[in-house]
């Protein structure tokens, strides 16, 4: 990997008194996180008053620090001129609209034509950001909203509003069945025992909750919006599944179903409909150089608005 190195002097502030090293260093470059500056404490790239010391180490406040930034090119794909919609952008972040079919990640079996080869082509500047400055991300057939870091600081920042579950991410999804109210699901989600391709509920799975509630009821279908609490892979699918309502066209937790006496055009449109029907429809979160309150929202896809207009048209009928 390339490395660009420069070096950062500074003096720890008197309230620093008393606090870890890692800590008051956090503080004093919060463009790193603390992790990050951690590591290069213990690799001996950061000096107090000129002397290596641990990361626990108690400061008494007026030292001087010298920080020597190692930064790497922490990704290896290479851009690529894939068309992307962008919702948002400015100097710290970029929202894109992420359609249906686009991997997020380059992977085992997709070298590329993913939506981080678009985003580095988009700012080569994205190849020195942890994952291009992806800190979430959608399934390859889920549609919707996803904010990228541009910058290291931007980057720590989002990454602690996941953390908190201070960022507000709602769906919008087909679901089969009618419901009758919204509600929660509270259950943990793990890799699937036998299939490794999907995840499964599981007690010895990492915590995963979902809220929803019921936006417009069909004759064998409904419409819901979720929102995510924790952001585990495939939640919102697993858990949909798990009530007994999954999403139309999720044939890994599903099944196609066709509603007794369906119309020829609602058959046509399920069995077309060659993916799950979830979009990611809104994002709400604090921008991480100015403070203000973020919400950006994207319309369904037509696929997906296509479907859902021939299901209403189904009941109306």
């Amino acid at each position: 990997m390339n490395t660009a190195n420069s070096t950062l002097n500074a003096i720890l502030p008197p309230e620093s008194a008393g606090r870890r090293f890692d800590a008051a260093l956090a503080d004093l470059f919060p463009d790193y996180s603390r992790s990050r500056l951690s590591q290069w404490i213990k690799a001996g790239d950061v000096l107090l008053d000129g002397e290596k010391v641990i990361p626990r180490h108690i400061v008494h406040g007026g030292e001087a620090v010298a920080l020597i930034v190692r930064m790497q090119r922490e990704v290896s794909a290479s851009g690529e001129d894939i068309q992307l919609d962008i919702r948002y952008e400015d100097a710290d972040l970029i929202v894109v609209n992420k359609p249906p079919g686009l991997i997020v990640h380059p992977g085992a079996g997709n070298p590329d034509g993913t939506l981080q080869n678009a985003l580095l082509h988009h700012d080569p500047e994205l190849a020195g950001i942890p994952r291009a400055g992806l800190v979430h991300r959608l399934d390859k057939n889920t549609s919707g909203l996803m904010v990228v870091a541009r910058t290291l600081r931007a980057h720590t920042s989002l990454v602690e509003q996941l953390s908190a579950r201070t960022v507000h991410r709602q769906y919008e999804a087909l679901v089969y069945g009618s419901m009758v109210a919204g509600g929660k699901v509270d259950q943990p989600i793990g890799r699937h025992p036998v299939d490794r391709l999907r995840q499964a509920i599981r007690e010895d799975g990492r915590e995963a909750v979902t809220h929803y509630r019921v936006r417009e009821k069909f004759r064998a279908m409904t419409l819901v919006e979720c929102r995510l609490e924790t952001g585990r892979t495939h939640q919102i699918r697993v858990h949909m599944a798990h009530v007994r309502h999954p999403i139309v066209g999720d044939l890994s937790y599903g099944n196609l179903r066709l509603p007794k006496a369906a119309s020829a055009e609602l058959i046509d449109a399920l069995r077309g409909f060659r993916r799950q029907a979830l979009h990611a429809e809104k994002l709400e979160f604090t921008h991480p150089a100015s403070g203000e309150s973020m919400s950006i929202q994207a319309e369904r896809p037509a696929d997906m608005d296509a479907l859902i207009a021939a299901v209403r048209e189904d009941s109306r009928s």
